[in-house]
């Protein structure tokens, strides 16, 4: 796992700019704290810094091959699990192999088969070719959209990285925010290709984007699709298991050491008790994390979304397997902490979406990191079986908007719209945003001519999930990860397992009566019967009135500021009414809207962008 930068200005002379080549790339450090290198030509120039986790002296970056018509360079973030086949497959065409890197398998590739690389591929992974034989750059993000990738276009090329971060430190980007950007931002809909910042976009997944002389031309390469769904209910739980097995056994590989992020759910312990069993086949014993905060087991009280505490699930699922475990407790001090908060914003480059949750996670990734460098994670799973309660609640399941933000909770409520000033409220319009953002995400849906109306919304909604909701998760556990240098994989989102999965009849994915049905039987052999019938629990948040008190304790400081550039986006008397209340009765959606503005209150002070709001 990486980060990666580059320009590309087919006008300049790229070799006076290393040292900005060079700001650029440093700013990937913590996603590469290994290593780091450039490759710099008169119109490219590629930046890397390295997490090395297969073939760790082998697969230095930026990689280049000379051929007869010109140099061939790649910088890569990710990995190709299928990389040995690849190798195998690539040998016998003649190609010539120095390393066991997966990296130079992508490269070669490349050579190989040019722009169609992206779909021999199956990983995780964002990559950018210079093919000098052409004067182009290509990119490519993954299918799911799980390694981020962002672009710039300039009057003569363009900018690119793993994050915006490397992208802003370039003198040809704007720090600039206009009502585009803060609409989503609020919103929570995940508008494919976009990016807080303006001017630069993401490489949408599934999506390779060229950029020549002529200008900048995206190709989507991979797409979710509505085909008929042939096998039998019980070949569809074998199948659903063989692929697991597999994708697991995939995802296995590396030359450091490895984990799972155990959370006590059916997703986490699923991918635990698969992996337990395939390392004990090579003498291994599984390592597992999870993440818990003091008092929270013994005081849980249910909310909409969490039934159970995770912790006594934790402790069965660890038991059966016979892991190494350990718990990440944490107080509710360290999450209102400001240096914690200020890494975890830097690490998004924008304002959480998640608060609390994203801080939890990015202390548990570090702490992960000083043991492990890989973990397996459960993303995804609740989109592709159908796992969030809103699937369930009909009046969630019918609104004409995207079912999480029907679901009104803490979170997605339209309540945390009221943290914003009215004049910025009027600018942004957020209901008339969010309903366009779902005509739109609706009519990429592909239907079956025979599907049922309950079928037929189920797709619908399940679609939503895959290429909306998810993506949010994805770029909050890649942030939080790659912060504290650890890589995560998704087994979950696997494109073989999410086609198969996605087209199988919702009554398939229900069919004992609850949520998940499918994955429930194919792995539960591996559960303890706990598990097993465990109802679906979020991740979890601290329930503890301490970490409402840390949070007033900050804002507080901020209404003190009377002439804040906060205060062009939030309203002064909310947060004064939110800081007046009893922290251990506080509504939900203020101590929401509290984290909300803590994380705009250090972005501000962080980045000092430009605020377009007129």
């Amino acid at each position: 796992m990486c980060g990666m930068v580059g320009w590309v200005s087919f006008d300049g002379d790229l070799t006076q700019q290393k040292d900005v080549l060079e700001v650029m790339t440093d700013t990937m450090s913590c996603r590469g704290p290994d290593s780091g290198g450039t490759f710099v030509r008169a119109h490219v120039g590629l930046g890397h810094r390295r997490l090395a986790i297969i073939d760790l002296p082998g697969g230095v970056q930026p990689m280049s091959v000379r051929t007869p018509a010109g140099e061939v360079s790649l910088v890569y973030s990710g990995e190709a699990y299928n990389f040995r086949e690849l190798r195998d497959e690539l040998k016998a065409l003649g190609h010539p192999f120095r390393t066991q890197s997966d990296t130079e398998v992508v490269l070669r590739g490349y050579l190989q088969w040019g722009e169609s690389i992206a779909e021999h591929l199956n990983g995780m992974y964002a990559l950018a070719i210079w093919d000098a034989r052409e004067e182009k750059l290509v990119l490519i993000r993954d299918r799911m959209g799980i390694k981020p990738l962002y672009y710039y276009p300039t009057s003569d090329g363009v900018l690119f990285g793993s994050e915006p971060k490397a992208i802003l430190e370039n003198p040809l980007c704007r720090k600039a925010v206009d009502l585009d950007g803060l609409r989503e931002l609020f919103a929570l809909t995940m508008q494919p290709g976009w990016s807080l910042w303006k001017g630069i976009y993401q490489v949408r997944p599934g999506t390779l984007v060229r950029v020549d002389p002529m200008g900048i031309h995206p190709r989507t390469y991979w797409r979710l699709t509505a085909t008929e769904h042939v096998d039998s209910l019980d070949n569809t739980v074998a199948r659903v298991r063989e692929l697991l097995t597999d994708i697991v056994d995939r995802q296995l590989i590396a030359d450091v050491p490895q984990c799972v992020l155990l959370s006590g759910g059916l997703d986490s312990s699923s991918l635990a008790g698969l992996a337990a069993a395939r390392l004990a086949q090579q003498g291994e014993r599984l390592r597992t994390f999870s993440v818990d905060f003091v008092n929270q087991e013994r005081d849980f009280v249910p909310d909409a979304v969490r039934e159970t505490p995770d912790a006594p699930f934790v402790r069965e699922m660890a038991a059966l397997v016979r892991s190494k475990h350990l718990d990440v407790v944490l107080d509710p001090t360290d999450l209102s902490n400001l240096s914690t908060r200020r890494a975890v914003v830097t690490a998004c480059d924008m304002p959480s979406a998640m608060g609390d949750m994203d801080t939890s996670l990015y202390l548990l990734c570090k702490a992960i990191r000083a043991e492990s460098a890989v973990a397996l994670s459960g993303e995804a799973a609740d989109e592709l079986f159908g796992g969030y309660r809103w699937f369930f609640d009909d009046k969630a399941r019918l609104a004409c908007t995207f079912p999480w933000l029907a679901f009104n909770d803490a979170v997605t409520g339209d309540r945390r719209w009221q943290v914003l000033n009215q004049d910025l409220r009027r600018g942004l319009d957020m209901p008339g945003y969010v309903a366009d953002q779902y005509s739109a995400a609706v009519r990429e849906v592909g239907h079956l001519d025979d599907e049922s109306e309950l079928e037929h919304r189920m797709r619908t909604i399940s679609y939503l999930h895959l290429t909306r909701l998810v993506r949010m998760l994805l770029d909050s556990k890649d942030r939080m990860s790659m912060a504290a240098g650890l890589e995560v994989r998704v087994p979950y989102c696997d494109h073989r397992l999410v086609e198969y999965v996605y087209n199988a009849p919702w009554s398939f994915k229900t069919f004992d009566g609850r949520e998940k049905s499918l994955l429930r039987h194919a792995v539960k052999d591996v559960l303890p019967q706990s598990v097993v019938e465990r109802v679906k629990s979020n991740y979890p948040s601290p329930q503890d009135p301490g970490y409402a008190e840390g949070l007033q304790q900050l804002a507080k400081e901020f209404l003190i500021e009377k002439d804040s550039n906060l205060f062009k986006l939030v309203d002064r008397a909310w947060l004064q009414y939110a800081v007046a209340q009893d922290p251990t009765q506080m509504d939900p959606f203020a101590r929401t809207g509290l984290d909300r503005v803590i994380d705009l209150y250090i972005w501000l002070d962080i980045y000092s962008p430009e605020l377009e709001l007129g």
